[in-house]
């Protein structure tokens, strides 16, 4: 079974979701911000952790995060494909060893991205174009751990992509459609800016994401 693991209401598996439905690939979403228990990894073919408005750090203020930053280290010690989106990426960066910094390297709306030389051989973004655009929204960021491959990088967030094994963990955020940015921009005070700029870009970036999880299916075998 393929797991998608949701921490936060506001942060759903997006395009992602719709693709799995399509392509009739099963999964089960859980709500681990809800309680819901997490299965064991050595039942999962495959797992993404998606993103959240909190942070690695705040364990005290949203508890569930133990369970999750445990799961994600079972995943790992157990081989089973994960891929770590935003704050799954830095859940993952931290349980390797990576240093995941509050409020450091912040990027909001659509971002340009490059790969670094072990990134373009990476099976993850095959047939990506470089450099490639991904939709950021973010305050914390990771350093890629000692015992991971560097992947991806942008201007402004050197951490945007590693791998560690059949672990891969992501600062942007290739699941989102419209609706999410929608959602997360609201208050920003800029929102019809960054949707317009999403809207601009949103067949190439639909492709991208579409792209990445593609990939990830076929390594995992899904």
């Amino acid at each position: 079974m393929l797991y998608i693991i949701q921490n936060h209401p506001d942060v759903p598996a997006g395009i992602y979701g719709d693709l799995l439905k399509t392509a009739r690939i099963p999964f089960q979403t859980i709500r681990a911000d809800r309680g819901v228990p997490l299965p064991t990894a050595t039942s999962a073919t495959a797992v993404i952790v998606l993103g959240g408005y909190m942070g690695v750090h705040d364990v005290e203020q949203f508890p569930f995060l133990h369970g999750v930053k445990n799961f994600v280290r079972d995943c790992v010690s157990a081989n089973t494909p994960l891929f770590g989106i935003c704050l799954g990426g830095q859940l993952l960066a931290e349980v390797l060893g990576g240093e995941v910094k509050a409020c450091c390297c912040g990027e909001k709306g659509v971002c340009q991205l490059k790969l670094t030389p072990a990134g373009k051989k990476d099976p993850l973004f095959s047939g990506v174009k470089v450099p490639f655009s991904a939709f950021q929204w973010h305050n914390d960021s990771f350093s890629p751990p000692p015992t991971a491959q560097w992947l991806a990088s942008s201007a402004t967030c050197p951490g945007q992509a590693f791998r560690h094994g059949r672990a891969w963990g992501v600062q942007f955020h290739p699941e989102a459609d419209l609706a999410i940015v929608r959602d997360w921009t609201k208050e920003s005070g800029r929102s019809l800016e960054y949707q317009q700029d999403f809207s601009r870009g949103e067949i190439e970036l639909r492709s991208f994401g579409s792209r990445l999880l593609g990939n990830f299916l076929e390594m995992a075998g899904c």
